[in-house]
């Protein structure tokens, strides 16, 4: 199967110069906002029925990059998350773990300490995470210290302001470096679609991560305004499938930010099954970035099962 290794390399024309770049990503086909946001809304309409739902909570569970990223993270706080991550309700056993925990650099030891023994993997922000203001050496440390502390995957954010500038070939060589150091971690970037104004931006920031070597393209850092929406995800969506279209390399999508509910979650399922089907209705190729719709999604499976509402005390972390 082709590797997002092979992918970068058939791009090599694409990317030799500024010039070369800039022509490829603004040749990409202009995006029809009002079409985009339409079929988003659309599609966001249709009912699903209660087995359907049952079904559709344990794949949202199962996809969950349970986050904690604020300067008041302590060990203890991780290792609780961890144990939720794990069993995420330990009065039914049939719930699904969560795909990963995500924490800052310093904290992926303790998690994985936490998580020994699970399937549940590591993700860590990286690279200056949330702006990304950092020269390229202080980036690929941040990235080497959470590869060394375990981290199974690296959620590294880009820099929106040379993007912005038009430095396109900038972008994409920090990375491939970040790629580099990043070993066999997976690497989740970036975009931050809430600061780059157009839809048209988030599509060539889609293509150009893609071809600089990621294995996932994800929204937001959860840390602006505008974070994951149905039709910036839709989009991403979209720009997945026609790369595997161009390419047979299938990169993976997370939206991360604002989703907090499980009715919003199931939106989102809906998108990927009528976008790019079942290939994707996988935690290895779909993610949701979220720290507070665990806990709804779990009041939704007890309701399915008993028939009555659990309370949020019942399924709080903290």
């Amino acid at each position: 199967m082709p590797t997002t290794a092979s992918a970068a390399s058939a791009f090599a024309d694409a990317t030799a110069s500024d010039g070369a770049l800039r022509r490829f990503l603004h040749g990409l086909p202009g995006v029809d906002a009002v079409g985009l946001e339409a079929r988003a809304a659309s599609l966001g309409t249709r009912s699903i029925k209660t087995t359907a739902k049952a079904y559709a909570i344990d794949l949202a569970i199962s996809m969950i990059d349970l986050t904690t990223l604020e300067g008041a993270d302590t060990p203890g706080k991780v290792r609780a998350l961890a144990a939720k991550a794990v069993n995420p309700d330990p009065t039914d056993r049939t719930t699904p773990s969560t795909a990963a925990v995500c924490v800052y650099p310093d904290m992926v030891a303790t998690a994985k300490a936490a998580l020994k023994g699970s399937d549940v993997k590591v993700a860590s922000v990286a690279t200056a995470f949330p702006a990304g203001r950092a020269a390229l050496d202080v980036k690929l440390a941040d990235t080497r210290d959470a590869v060394d502390a375990g981290a199974d995957e690296i959620d590294m954010v880009i820099d929106r302001g040379a993007f912005l500038a038009g430095k396109y070939l900038k972008v994409y060589e920090e990375i491939r470096a970040v790629r580099e150091a990043s070993g066999a971690a997976r690497l989740k970037v970036i975009f931050e679609t809430g600061e780059l104004s157009t839809y048209d931006n988030i599509r060539r920031a889609s293509w150009l991560g893609m071809m600089a070597g990621a294995d996932f393209i994800k929204t937001s850092t959860g840390k602006v305004a505008v974070n994951a929406t149905p039709a910036n995800t839709l989009l991403m969506l979209e720009a997945v499938r026609d790369f595997r279209a161009q390419t047979g390399v299938q990169i993976g999508v997370k939206p991360a930010g604002g989703i907090r509910n499980t009715k919003e979650a199931i939106k989102f399922l809906v998108l990927v099954n009528e976008t790019v089907g079942e290939d994707w209705l996988d935690n290895h190729w779909f993610r949701f970035g979220a720290s507070s719709l665990l806990n709804d999604l779990l009041m939704q499976r007890q309701k399915l099962a008993t028939g009555r509402y659990s309370g949020p005390d019942y399924v709080t972390v903290d």
